[in-house]
């Protein structure tokens, strides 16, 4: 349906006579009665009545204008959904527990006039295929994975080494430990369920196991996270891996346990990724943003990543 005459039709039908709305739309009468014209034929069924006295819609009239002044604002929000400056910027964190969603939101609080949309996509290829297509602006990733690296239009800057830490259960061999060593890890029963094959994550965590000698189980469906906690308390030859900053409240009676992993200590990789063309301005105030962090955040020490993970 052509905008230009249901924009002329619903002028017409506030105006009540289509000189006035002519004039309005800086067109001649007859440009207005010919857009009516084609209107009326595209929709089989008259929609003004002419008379002496200007224009008056007809029943059917009356029943399509509140869907025409609907077919106007959703058209004026499409085009604003993509004029730089005018939309929200969108940035694709993951998830809301994760540290990418804790970057997002310090970074609304040091520029809180810039709007911004949060999504959560599933995977790298999902996010690559959002950023090329101009559905976001920015995604947190782990950058690659093994066999696929980024599309040469994808550009990529490392953001974030988050630490990761062991969850135990109050009665876990490990549970009083002040700090573990990754080698000491091996031989004990860690539950990831969740991880998906094929995903970034699936693949940092594939890698680590190979390393490190480790017996990371993804068994299971996955209940979300307070499933996994609950079984975690109750379960004493069970522990988990969890990033440092992911957001977890348990019950005071599970008395979980968060313990560092050192020696060293695997790091999970955020980058953000952007496509080089993107112009909207405030993806450049995002990633100096980024990078100002980065440049303040602690040194981790001995670090691990997997070798298909881009260089800092």
């Amino acid at each position: 349906m052509d905008l230009d005459t249901v924009r002329t039709f619903v002028t017409a039908a506030d105006a009540g006579r289509f000189q006035a709305a002519a004039a309005e739309l800086a067109v001649s009468q007859q440009a207005v009665s010919k857009r009516i014209a084609a209107l009326e034929r595209g929709l089989g069924t008259r929609l003004f009545t002419r008379t002496a006295r200007g224009a008056r819609l007809t029943i059917d009239g009356q029943a399509f204008l509140p869907h025409a002044r609907e077919l106007l604002r959703v058209a004026e929000r499409a085009e604003a959904s993509v004029r730089p400056g005018r939309r929200p910027l969108r940035v694709d964190v993951i998830a809301s527990r994760i540290a990418p969603s804790g970057l997002m939101r310090a970074f609304h609080r040091a520029h809180p006039e810039i709007d911004l949309d949060v999504v959560m996509l599933f995977d790298v290829g999902t996010a690559v295929a959002a950023l090329r297509s101009g559905t976001i602006d920015a995604s947190f990733r782990a950058v690659a994975m093994p066999g696929r690296p980024l599309p040469e239009d994808i550009e990529s800057v490392r953001v974030l080494d988050e630490p990761l830490q062991l969850l135990t259960g109050p009665t876990h061999a490990l549970a009083v430990a002040r700090s573990v060593t990754v080698a000491q890890l091996a031989g004990h029963r860690i539950w990831m369920p969740g991880i998906v094959p094929g995903t970034e994550w699936a693949a940092y965590y594939d890698d680590l196991g190979a390393e490190f000698g480790l017996t990371i189980e993804a068994t299971g469906p996955n209940f979300g996270s307070d499933a996994l906690l609950d079984t975690v308390a109750d379960t004493p030859a069970l522990a988990t891996l969890m990033s440092e900053q992911t957001r977890l409240v348990w019950p005071a009676g599970h008395d979980l346990r968060r313990i560092p992993v050192i020696g060293p200590t695997p790091v999970y990789p955020h980058s953000l990724l952007w496509h080089r063309d993107n112009p909207h301005p405030a993806l450049v105030t995002l990633r100096a943003h980024l990078t100002a962090v980065r440049a303040t955040a602690a040194d981790t020490g001995d670090t691990w990543t997997p070798g298909w993970v881009t260089p800092r």
